[in-house]
């Protein structure tokens, strides 16, 4: 699977991706929601589009909300998966996530990762 990672925290951004490429995944990391909207745009243009999107909700500059707003209209015909992730759980749950055009939420931090590497897995084996 192509995965696409955008969250401010390097150890979360880090530790995600190691997961996923140990199970043979390919992954791409952007440090907030501003070079997340930059990086899905280009994958999505290139017609290599991530398979499954982690995208932290608090940010600096876009936030994971305002993410998937701005990219919701080049999303016609894309077949991936949105996790959205907060360590504010209080506020988020699946319920807005799916609102918000999320498939999951998860709360941070991560009891285990490999667990979350296996749930965005089965997420995305799901047909829409």
């Amino acid at each position: 699977m192509k995965i696409l990672v955008v969250d401010d925290e390097p150890l979360v951004r880090k530790s995600l991706g190691r997961a996923f490429k140990a199970k043979g995944h390919t992954v791409t990391e952007a440090v907030d929601g501003s070079e997340g909207l930059k990086l899905w745009g280009e994958l999505l243009q290139a017609g290599t589009p991530p398979d499954i999107v982690l995208v932290d909700v608090l940010m600096p500059g876009l936030s994971g909300p305002e993410l998937l707003q701005a990219v919701r209209p080049q999303l016609e015909n894309w077949r991936g998966r949105v996790i959205l992730m907060s360590a504010y759980s209080g506020e988020h749950n699946v319920t807005t996530a799916q609102q918000l055009g999320a498939d999951l939420f998860v709360p941070k931090p991560f009891d285990d990762v490999f667990a979350l590497v296996k749930t965005a897995e089965d997420l995305f084996a799901q047909q829409r």
